[in-house]
C-alpha cells in the first residue's frame, strides 16, 4: 500500500510540473526519479501430504487452521444427506478436512464410480503409451484386430485410439443401446474428428485396446501400474456391456491426489510423460473444449454434455474454479481436482436429482456449498 501511495504521489507531482512548464519557465527542472520496482505476487504453492500405503492413517487439516467457515458444516451435511449422498471427502493439500458418510454407508464400503472411472482408463492408457505399447495416433484395430466394428475396412482404419479417448470416433450413437459393444451395434455415422458425442461403447472398447497393446489383461495391468502403487483398493466388475470400478471413497481420493500432483505419488513417479498428462487434463479438440482424454475440463467458453448434440455457451460449472478437472459419473459420482487450490473432493451416492450420465445441476449446487465453506 505504501509503494502504491508513493507512486501515486510521484505521478501527480510529475503531471503538475509538466503542466506548469509553459507558464512558469523559471522553475528549476526536476529530475525524474528512477521507477520503484513492484514485486510480482508469488504464486500459491502447495506442499502435498500423501497418506501411507496399506494403512488407514490419514492426516487431518482443521477448519480452524485453514480459516474456513465452520458454521456451514452442519448445513452442508444436511444438504448432502438430503441429496442422497453416501460418501463425501474434501482434501486440502492431501490432508482430510471433511470426511462424512450418510444414509447407512460407511468408510469401508465400496461404491461404483460409474463414468468417473473413465479417468482411471485414461491414466492407464497414458502409461501404456509411455511404456511404448500404445500409440494414440494408431488405428485402434491395430490393438483390437481388424473387424471389431461393422464399418468398412477403410472406415474402421480411420478411427484412432485418440478418437476412443475423446468421444470423436464417428460411430453411430443413435443405435438402440449406445452402451452395446457388439459388432452389430458399432455402425458408421460420421467421419472421426468431425463430431463430439458422449458415446460409451467406444470408451468401453479402450479396455480391449489396452489389453491388446500391453498383451496383459487390462484389469491386471491397471492394478499393477496404478492401484497397488498408490495404496488404492477396489476392482473392475463387468456389468452388462460396462466395466465398472468399485472402491471406497478414500481410494477415489487417493487417485484424485495422484492427479493433483500430476502423476507422481509422494516421491514416486507413476506417470512421467508430462505431455500426455497435460493433454489428458486439458482441451483435446475444439468440438467440445470441456473434454480432455475422458476428463471433464472447467473454465472453457462452451461445452457439450451426454445425451445432447448441442453445444452450450459458458463454463461447465460456472461457480467452480476455472482450473477444475473432474471425473463425473452417472447418479452424481463426483471426483473434483482443483490444482490452484490444492483440493480433491469426492462425492459418491445415488442421484441427487435426475439420473444423468455426467455433469448435472448438482455440480453447481454442491459448489455453492463448498464455496460457502471456504469463505
Amino acid at each position: 500500500m505504501k509503494t502504491k501511495t508513493l507512486l501515486l504521489f510521484l505521478c501527480t507531482l510529475l503531471t503538475f510540473v509538466s503542466c506548469s512548464k509553459d507558464t512558469e519557465p523559471e522553475l528549476d527542472p526536476i529530475t525524474e526519479p528512477a521507477p520503484i520496482p513492484i514485486p510480482e505476487p508469488e504464486p500459491e504453492t502447495h506442499s502435498l501430504y500423501f497418506p501411507p500405503m496399506n494403512s488407514d492413517t490419514w492426516d487431518i487439516a482443521t477448519l480452524e487452521s485453514l480459516e474456513w467457515n465452520e458454521s456451514v458444516v452442519a448445513p452442508l451435511y444436511t444438504f448432502l444427506e438430503e441429496n442422497n449422498t453416501k460418501a463425501f471427502i474434501i482434501l486440502k493439500d492431501g490432508k482430510i478436512v471433511l470426511e462424512q458418510y450418510f444414509n447407512g454407508f460407511s468408510a469401508s464400503q465400496n461404491h461404483t464410480w460409474n463414468s468417473a472411472a473413465k479417468t482411471l482408463t485414461a491414466f492407464t492408457a497414458g502409461l501404456a503409451q509411455e511404456e511404448g505399447f500404445l500409440s494414440l495416433d494408431a488405428a485402434s484395430n491395430e490393438y483390437m484386430g481388424v473387424g471389431w466394428s461393422s464399418l468398412t475396412p477403410e472406415q474402421e482404419a480411420r478411427i484412432t485410439v485418440k478418437n476412443h479417448l475423446t468421444m470423436t470416433s464417428g460411430l453411430d450413437y443413435t443405435v438402440a443401446n449406445n452402451f452395446c459393444t457388439d459388432k452389430e451395434c458399432l455402425l458408421y455415422k460420421n467421419e472421426p474428428d468431425t463430431f463430439w458425442y458422449y458415446h460409451n461403447a467406444p470408451y468401453t472398447l479402450m479396455d480391449n485396446i489396452i489389453t491388446g497393446a500391453v498383451q496383459q489383461d487390462f484389469k491386471a495391468y491397471f492394478n499393477a501400474k496404478i492401484r497397488d502403487r498408490i495404496g488404492m483398493q477396489g476392482s473392475w466388475i463387468k456389468t452388462g456391456y460396462l466395466n465398472l470400478y468399485f472402491s471406497t471413497a478414500r481410494s477415489m481420493a487417493r487417485f484424485g491426489l495422484l492427479n493433483l500432483n500430476e502423476g507422481t505419488w509422494d516421491e514416486t513417479p507413476i506417470m512421467t510423460d508430462k505431455a500426455y498428462f497435460g493433454a489428458m487434463t486439458s482441451t483435446t479438440q475444439e468440438l467440445n473444449p470441456a473434454y480432455g482424454y475422458l476428463w471433464w475440463i472447467n473454465g472453457k467458453d462452451n461445452y457439450r454434455v451426454p445425451g445432447s448434440e448441442d453445444s452450450f455457451k459458458g463454463k461447465l460449472i460456472p461457480n467452480a474454479p476455472d482450473d477444475l478437472i473432474a471425473g463425473l459419473g452417472a447418479n452424481d459420482q463426483k471426483l473434483y481436482v482443483v490444482p490452484s487450490m490444492g483440493l480433491v473432493i469426492v462425492r459418491m451416492g445415488d442421484a441427487a436429482n435426475n439420473t444423468e450420465l455426467g455433469p448435472t445441476s448438482f455440480d453447481c449446487e454442491i459448489w455453492t456449498q463448498i464455496n460457502a465453506l471456504m469463505e
